[in-house]
C-alpha cells in the first residue's frame, strides 16, 4: 500500500521533547508543504527504510533552517 493511500491510519504516540517535536513539524512542512500530517509522512518513510522494505528510501532532509539549532545550544 502506498503511504498516501491511507491518510487516517491509527494514531500512535511518540515521546519526544517539545524542542525537537515542534521544529520537526516546521522541517517536515518544508519538505512536504501539502497534506494533513507531514511529520507522520516523514516518520512512515523512515520506518519503511529502517525495516528495509522494498523500494523504501531514507527520507530526504530539508536544507538547514531555524529548526537546525536546539534551543539549548
Amino acid at each position: 500500500m502506498d503511504v498516501e493511500e491511507n491518510e487516517y491510519d491509527k494514531a500512535r504516540r511518540v515521546r519526544m521533547p517539545d524542542d525537537e517535536w515542534e521544529p520537526f513539524l516546521a522541517a517536515a512542512k518544508e519538505m512536504h508543504p501539502d497534506g494533513r500530517s507531514p511529520r507522520g509522512r516523514v516518520l512512515r518513510e523512515f520506518v519503511r527504510w529502517y525495516l528495509r522494505r522494498e523500494g523504501a528510501r531514507l527520507p530526504e532532509r530539508p536544507p538547514a533552517g531555524p529548526w537546525s539549532t536546539s534551543a539549548s545550544d
